[in-house]
């Protein structure tokens, strides 16, 4: 009778491990709503106003270095265009003038860097911050003091050095797309239409990666990779629909023209808000589905199965029970010691993303310094 009574949960678990869409959006949508995400969301675009500069600067630093500073401006160029509109992407363009003039001298020069280092981090220091209230994490797991703080900067630039990855990724495909629609179209009828959704096929693929890195390595607690490339996928998708309609929405609705000069700033501070609602959006999915189906599901499931064969083993009939911890010590200990070693790689990502911009700084000083001769002398 014992077996019988411990393989019926296990035909009714497997019938309900079958992913059901329609409920996780409903309950995403509801986390969404009890978790206060307008508000994070608002947070988020305030910071990013603040981080979008030197975050751009760092990353055109980086792919820079191996394609061309001119090649990653144009391709950043055409991709606001696309988000934001013309006026939009000229507000962006000149912030990111701004924040990379030349500094004189090597101390200077060194002192910008850490400048546009904080000033990158700043955003991911927020969106950490909203993961660990969606996550629900406890007080004592976040990190706390100096050392906190610095592994969290750190973990934040590794993110950004993996987002100047994704671009040099998009540049390369996106050139060689090029290439080969300029080589086939002659060839083959319809080749365009093949080639443009093999670009969104490339562009949710890459939005996909960036938000599972997100995902994974932001929150204070570990959580495992089967847990968010479904909710990666998810948000990249919904990533894709909303800047379409965000796109429509802030070019039917005149606020550009409502606020005059200040206007582009305005659209651009809007996108990111509505952006930041469909990333929390995915991470509130990302969640659902980590308790439905995903690690924390599997991980209740062997804790009430071995709760309810340790109360076999004990005569009771009783095999109702909460289990106490969703993950066994040494697991989690696992993990963050996984998530160390990362951290630590990420510091020697930034030790060398540090050259690499600073090689840039000051090649940008010399050609400055012609440039600023030639106009006193004339």
């Amino acid at each position: 009778m014992t077996r019988a009574r411990l393989s019926a949960p296990d035909a009714s678990g497997s019938r309900s491990r079958k992913v059901r869409l329609l409920p996780l959006c409903k309950e995403a949508i509801s986390a969404w709503i009890d978790d206060l995400a307008p508000s994070m969301g608002a947070a988020i675009a305030y910071y990013t106003m603040f981080s979008l500069a030197p975050l751009l600067v760092i990353v055109i630093a980086v792919a820079g270095a191996l394609f061309g500073t001119e090649a990653v401006q144009g391709q950043i160029a055409a991709q606001l265009s696309g988000l934001v509109g013309e006026e939009g992407a000229l507000a962006v363009q000149g912030l990111i003038r701004s924040a990379s003039e030349p500094s004189r001298g090597l101390i200077a020069g060194a002192i910008s860097i850490a400048v546009l280092v904080v000033g990158a981090t700043t955003v991911f220091a927020e969106l950490q911050s909203a993961l660990d209230r969606i996550w629900h994490v406890p007080e004592r797991a976040k990190p706390h003091g100096l050392w906190g703080i610095l592994r969290a900067r750190v973990l934040s630039f590794g993110l950004i050095l993996g987002l100047a990855f994704m671009l040099m990724v998009s540049l390369v495909v996106s050139a060689a797309l090029a290439a080969l629609g300029t080589w086939s179209v002659t060839l083959v009828p319809g080749w365009e239409a093949m080639l443009q959704g093999l670009n969104l096929l490339v562009s949710l693929g890459i939005l996909t990666v960036l938000f599972a890195m997100i995902f994974k390595f932001m929150p204070s607690a570990p959580i495992a990779w089967r847990d968010v490339w479904t909710g990666a996928a998810v948000t990249a998708v919904l990533f894709e629909i909303g800047k379409v309609l965000i796109g429509l929405y802030l070019g039917k609705s005149g606020v550009n023209e409502s606020f005059a000069a200040a206007g582009s700033l305005v659209v651009l501070l809007a996108w990111v808000y509505y952006a930041a609602q469909i990333f929390l959006l995915g991470a509130e999915f990302t969640k659902v589905y980590a308790h439905a189906h995903g690690s924390v599901a599997a991980a209740k499931a062997q804790a009430a199965t071995q709760e309810t064969a340790h109360k076999a083993e004990a005569g009771t009939d009783d095999v109702e029970g909460t289990p106490r911890g969703l993950r066994k010590p040494s697991e989690a200990h696992a993990a963050l010691e996984r998530k160390d070693l990362i951290v630590a790689l990420a510091g020697r990502l930034v030790v060398a993303a540090g050259f690499v911009m600073l090689h840039s700084l000051l090649n940008g000083k010399r050609r400055a310094r012609p440039d600023r001769h030639r106009r006193g002398r004339s």
